[in-house]
């Protein structure tokens, strides 16, 4: 594959604390127009890839880049990647509106914007509730919202579907499809492995190290296999 196809590239990531490599020389690449599944256990370094790539933690060696270049260097990056991840929280006071508008003017994002992508996410008869009375599933549907408030065209997810209905959990899938006909690009970890093998176009499985990373067609191979009985396969044949 050639670089300029990639929107994301991880190239010999390593992160180690102290004498503990959370990952260790791990290397995959996302293709311009796909959905890619960062697959792995708890402890396996999903969170600290993830983290890297977005620049909110530096690799003891190796190098992450988006769009061929460091987060870090990225010119408005929410023109470029739209993020949402565990642990980015909400001011739980505000509404759903007022907190998009303070992404919208972060981003540099037209006022319009708003209104485009809380209609994108379904949350608009909602708007204006203070954000504290969300449940699980709308407050992930605000947070795909504030990924997309700069209208990127590559979308980081960790676990987006935590919290949702299978109505959502359906409306997630087409959504996600869509985004990526449309030439965008998304890698989502999860472990909602039934999910993701309806929605993925490649995986990449890891335990600090890359176990696989390559289209889901080259991993399940059959009509016999599936995606989690491969995944287990990988992540059980590793010592911990």
């Amino acid at each position: 594959m050639n670089r300029k196809d990639r929107a994301i590239e991880v190239r010999g990531l390593t992160k180690r604390y102290g004498h503990r490599a959370a990952v260790d020389g791990l290397s995959f690449g996302v293709p311009r127009g796909s959905i890619v599944g960062l697959l792995g256990p708890n402890g396996a370094g999903k969170s600290t890839t993830l983290r890297a790539i977005v620049g909110l933690l530096r690799p003891t060696e190796g190098e992450c880049l988006i769009d061929g270049r460091p987060f870090a260097s990225l010119e408005n990056p929410a023109t470029h990647v739209g993020v949402h991840m565990d642990g980015f929280g909400f001011e739980v006071g505000i509404t759903g509106r007022r907190h998009l508008e303070i992404a919208r003017l972060a981003a540099g994002a037209p006022s319009q914007r708003v209104d485009e992508v809380l209609d994108e996410v379904g949350l608009a008869p909602d708007a204006r509730r203070r954000v504290k009375t969300y449940s699980t599933g709308m407050a992930q549907r605000l947070g795909l919202a504030t990924a997309l408030v700069g209208s990127p065209r590559i979308l980081i997810l960790d676990e987006p579907a935590n919290g949702l209905d299978p109505d959502g959990i359906r409306w997630l899938r087409g959504f996600l499809r869509s985004f990526a006909d449309r030439a965008g690009t998304v890698l989502i970890a999860s472990h909602q492995l039934p999910e993701l093998e309806q929605v993925v176009d490649e995986v990449v499985v890891l335990k600090r190290r890359a176990l696989f990373a390559g289209p889901l067609r080259d991993l399940v191979t059959s009509d016999a296999e599936s995606l989690e009985s491969r995944y287990f396969e990988l992540i059980e044949g590793v010592s911990a």
